[in-house]
């Protein structure tokens, strides 16, 4: 079982920087896909970048590509969310999410497919 907690939300004007940090727990942390996903108010929850459990693989929705940057630290037990150059309808409540995968390079992009998920962190991008 992983248990994941999000941490780095906050407010950022337009074109800056934020960085978000998800801690898991868990020894087979470094077997898990990890992604994070993102809900405005009044809107499904949107997939956002995810990466494999080697770290090898990852892939980002167009909204964010060039802009946003996955990865993460086995020996932390850690995945971070770069974002740069944010935008205003980035504002959102950020969440990270874990699911077992067998493939060193498989990256997990459907809600589905993660079994567990953090309380999330808002991040709010003023105009």
């Amino acid at each position: 079982q992983v248990q994941v907690v999000e941490s780095g939300g906050g407010l950022v004007q337009a074109g800056g920087s934020l960085r978000l940090s998800c801690a898991a727990s868990g020894r087979t942390f470094s077997r898990y896909g990890m992604g994070w996903f993102r809900q405005a108010p009044g809107k499904e929850r949107e997939f956002v970048a995810a990466i494999s459990w080697s770290g090898g693989s990852t892939y980002y929705a167009d909204s964010v590509k060039g802009r946003f940057t996955i990865s993460r630290e086995n020996a932390k037990n850690t995945v971070y969310l770069q974002l740069n150059s944010v935008k205003p309808e980035d504002t959102a409540v950020y969440y990270c999410a874990a699911g077992p995968t067998t493939q060193a390079m498989s990256v997990l992009i459907r809600r589905y497919e993660y079994n567990y998920w953090g309380q999330g962190t808002q991040v709010t991008v003023s105009s």
